[in-house]
C-alpha cells in the first residue's frame, strides 16, 4: 500500500484500526537524510536507518544526542513524532 500525500507520494504505510495508519520509522529517518550518516564516532547504519552505530569512541550521550537530532528532524520534516523502542537509562 502507498499513502498519497502530495508532498510524499511514495510514503509506505500500514493501515491500523479506526482509520489510522503507521508509517515506518526507518523510511522517515532515511527520507530525513540520516541513513549512512556519521557524526564523529556516532552514526546511522548504512543499510538500516533504524540502527544507531558506535564507530569506536562515541559516548552514550553522543548516541542519545544523535537519536534526539533524528527525532527533531523527522518531526520538522513530516510532523510525525518517532519514539525509541528501547529503554534508555
Amino acid at each position: 500500500m502507498r499513502l498519497f500525500i502530495p508532498q510524499f507520494p511514495g510514503a509506505p504505510f500500514y493501515a491500523l484500526a479506526n482509520a489510522e495508519f503507521k508509517i515506518p520509522a526507518g523510511w522517515l529517518i532515511e527520507q530525513a537524510g540520516f541513513k549512512a550518516k556519521r557524526y564523529g564516532d556516532a552514526g546511522v547504519h548504512k543499510n538500516q536507518a533504524l540502527v544507531l552505530v558506535n564507530y569506536g569512541n562515541a559516548t552514550g550521550a553522543q548516541i542519545w544526542e544523535l537519536a534526539l537530532k533524528i527525532q527533531q528532524k523527522v518531526a520538522k520534516d513530516f510532523g510525525i513524532t518517532i519514539e525509541p523502542e528501547v529503554n534508555v537509562f
